[in-house]
């Protein structure tokens, strides 16, 4: 087993207290009460009617498979690796059911879709992180 690199460790902790946040997102979004709904602008009350519960579990997958695969990565397992493409595969179907079926794009506008992409790239990023971590001995 090779000792990972500091800079291994920063991004782990990072993509852990990114991977938080996105739980606490996700969370604060479940709690969402009618009033609340109410108190938001037409196109994005529209946008949380027309969202799949398929994609919102996508989006639970996501964030979840992220702080445990992100965990994974700390604690140097190999597993960390396949937890992260399942919040990956969630970050797929949750991008689908908003951007695809529902046209999140359009509802929730530009500064959304580009946050999503950012969280793609991350999720990709991840992955890779992981498999690169694998191939140099880093997991185990």
């Amino acid at each position: 087993m090779n000792t990972s690199p500091v800079w291994f460790k920063v991004v782990a902790v990072v993509a852990l207290l990114w991977n938080l946040l996105g739980c606490l997102a996700f969370v604060s979004d479940l709690r969402l009460s009618a009033e609340d709904l109410a108190r938001l602008p037409a196109s994005q009350q529209a946008l949380y009617a027309a969202r799949p519960a398929w994609a919102v579990a996508a989006t639970g997958l996501a964030v979840l498979g992220g702080v445990l695969g992100c965990i994974g990565l700390l604690l140097r397992r190999k597993w960390a690796w396949v937890i992260l493409a399942l919040s990956l595969i969630g970050i797929v179907i949750q991008d689908f059911g908003l951007f695809v079926l529902v046209d999140g794009a359009r509802l929730a506008g530009p500064v959304a879709l580009v946050m999503q992409t950012i969280v793609l790239l991350v999720g990709i990023g991840l992955v890779i992180l992981a498999r690169k971590g694998i191939a140099r001995g880093w997991l185990v």
